[in-house]
């Protein structure tokens, strides 16, 4: 982890130089990629839904670290940016990801007169237009091997990239993992990466996931605030980064460790993503900071003491390890990557539209429309930015359903203006029994003449209404971006409903876009 000491994030780093390297490493077979068929129901946030992660084996995350140790050994006593037990670390690592079937990369940048590396490593399959992330930094400070800081979250997260392969995953996201480069050089790897995207290609990634250190010896259970809940520190991370949070806390719930929020504090890779409106999210065990008694009584451990006694010394070796820790959070990155990246259980369709036809829903259905502009209409969507993209083409297939299709003259020239639009489903037949669960991708942008009266809406009527997603605006650049949702709609089992769209530009004028597409109901 990035000293406080440290700038806290680069967005221009004018002394770096682009190359693509292939690394030397010992030649191994590839396993075969899963076969990807057809798509999947997404279920972003609906735990109860998707396949289980598998449990992470704490023994074959801390082999990972005695390696990481013994390279470091033999390489000067570190794995520091510009020295060899670097290099060896990335070569170690790619080739554990290389046998199991990734597609992997390596990314070189120069820094301070060294060059650095990003190990990107690519699993087949998944949605190309909504990728997951899962990323920690590889490298260590000069002074020592960087075992917890950061061979913790760089092995927990080979360990659970190798469990990917080993169990065939499908998922609907498509799933990216990465060893970020000199970050104690001030997040120099990562930053590199991000900044160096196409447009086209940082739009296509919706969620980031970091590990830093998440063994610390005296170790406390943080979890990256992407809401802002605790209302301290830095504010809350870019739209979803909130459902990130949700679902590593309910990992931690689940087995009876309570969390507490950490900010977004630009101390770690997470920095040049949510920099560029990326959602991002993940957990850390504590570094140079003090456990107050309040803590230690909490979670264990000694108050007065550092969570991580050896951050940045000789002594983060691998015995500057919390097993318990790495174990807990080992299983949390599964859990997130298992749940995010949307791999569903089985389910039966109940209705699907995905709006290649017209079905039947109804604009303006209660006549109470405000807005003068950007009404909701099934249509075929044309690109438009400005300063960040505020409208996509369909997710899948050429149609979604979208607050004034044309792209127009400019951006603002066919967005909702004046007030209210809405847009009513056709009547839903629902089985009376089973789970049953409601899916959509959407997105709301804006720029930043929005506030909070700006919105998007989405609610299931029947004989009671409920509310399944409210997005609301706020006064900064919110590029779109396709997510996706599910709620359980169990509740309105035998009834006939409707789903009832509605967006707004409420408040003073501003450019506000909206879509939904791929809506999908099922039974399990």
């Amino acid at each position: 982890m990035l000293h406080l000491r440290r700038s806290r994030r680069r967005t221009t780093l004018a002394s770096l130089a682009a190359t693509l390297l292939v690394l030397p490493i010992t030649a191994s077979a590839h396993a075969a990629p899963p076969a990807t068929g057809a798509a999947r129901p997404a279920a972003h946030g609906a735990a109860d839904r998707v396949l289980a992660a598998p449990d992470i084996s704490v023994a074959a995350v801390k082999a990972h670290l005695a390696q990481l140790q013994s390279i470091a050994t033999a390489n000067g006593g570190n794995r520091a940016h510009g020295r060899p037990g670097y290099l060896a670390s990335v070569n170690y690592v790619r080739g554990h990801l290389d046998a199991a079937g990734f597609s992997t990369t390596v990314q070189s940048f120069t820094y301070g007169g060294a060059t650095g590396y990003n190990l990107i490593a690519d699993w087949p399959g998944g949605d190309a237009n909504d990728v997951l992330m899962v990323g920690a930094h590889l490298d260590s400070v000069t002074a020592g091997a960087g075992i917890n800081d950061n061979g913790s979250g760089s092995a927990a997260i080979l360990e659970t990239a190798l469990a990917v392969a080993r169990t065939g995953l499908v998922p609907d996201r498509h799933l990216r993992f990465a060893w970020w480069g000199a970050e104690e050089q001030g997040l120099r790897g990562s930053t590199y990466y991000v900044n160096n995207l196409s447009a086209a290609a940082r739009a296509q990634i919706t969620g980031h996931l970091n590990f830093d250190m998440v063994g610390s010896p005296n170790a406390g259970y943080f979890v990256y605030d992407g809401d802002n809940s605790d209302g301290t520190g830095a504010g809350p991370g870019p739209a979803g980064s909130a459902e990130i949070e949700s679902v590593i806390e309910d990992y931690f719930a689940g087995i009876g460790v309570p969390t507490r929020g950490t900010d977004f504090d630009g101390r770690s890779d997470y920095g040049p993503f949510i920099a560029r409106g990326i959602p991002a999210g993940g957990t850390f065990t504590g570094a140079e900071g003090t456990k107050t008694s309040a803590q230690a009584t909490l979670w264990g451990g000694t108050a007065g003491a550092r969570f991580d006694p050896c951050y940045h010394a000789a002594c983060d070796t691998t015995g500057n390890i919390n097993d318990t820790a790495l174990d807990r959070n080992s299983d949390a990155i599964a859990y997130a990557v298992w749940t995010l990246a949307a791999a569903p259980a089985p389910g039966t369709p109940v209705w699907s539209d995905g709006f290649e036809t017209a079905t039947g829903w109804t604009p303006n259905p209660s006549t109470a429309d405000t807005a003068t502009s950007g009404a909701w209409e099934r249509g075929t969507p044309g690109a438009t930015s400005s300063g960040v993209a505020t409208q996509l083409t369909a997710r899948t297939g050429a149609y979604d359903l979208v607050t004034g299709a044309a792209a127009g003259s400019s951006a603002g020239a066919g967005d909702v203006d004046g007030g209210i639009t809405s847009v009513r489903s056709p009547a839903i037949a629902l089985p009376s029994s089973g789970t049953l669960t409601l899916s959509f991708a959407y997105y709301l942008a804006h720029l930043n003449n929005a506030s909070s009266a700006d919105y998007l809406r989405v609610r299931v009527v029947g004989s009671t209404t409920s509310t399944v997603l409210t997005v609301t605006g706020t006064a900064a650049n919110r590029a779109a971006s396709w997510a996706v949702t599910s709620a359980d709609v169990s509740a309105f089992a035998g009834q006939s409903v409707r789903i009832l769209v509605d967006a707004a530009d409420a408040s003073t004028a501003s450019l506000v876009e909206a879509a939904i597409d791929d809506v999908l109901i099922t039974q399990s």
